[in-house]
């Protein structure tokens, strides 16, 4: 996946935004909380991070392509950096950034949500 990928599948997801911030990293919101960043790798080579469940961190820790998000796994948080891009891994990333935004905005207020259309069923 290459940043324009990124930022269309990001961009098509419910109640997003987009600001370039951090180092001109593409950065993705849901309800003002970021869920996914696309930047930040150690060479040319395309990265995305995005937030886990605690069981999807622990098992994509030990995983090829996968590492612990700088800046935010060492203080704890529950995310994932990919930073190897395949065609399986691009669909897995998919799925991580999807699961990422529903994390994300399952953590605003319910009256937010309302308001932004998520998370109602």
């Amino acid at each position: 996946m290459n940043y324009d990928e990124f930022n269309k599948f990001c961009g098509s997801l419910a109640a997003t935004s987009y600001v370039m911030q951090w180092g001109n990293s593409h950065v993705w919101k849901v309800g003002g909380k970021v869920f996914a960043i696309g930047g930040w790798s150690q060479d040319k080579q395309a990265a995305f991070t995005f937030k886990t469940s605690p069981l999807n961190f622990g098992f994509l820790s030990e995983c090829d392509g996968y590492k612990p998000a700088p800046y935010f796994a060492n203080r704890g948080m529950k995310w994932i950096q990919q930073f190897d891009s395949t065609k399986v891994k691009d669909e897995e990333l998919q799925y991580y950034i999807s699961e990422s935004h529903r994390l994300v905005s399952r953590g605003l207020t319910k009256i937010k949500q309302k308001n932004l259309g998520l998370n109602q069923s």
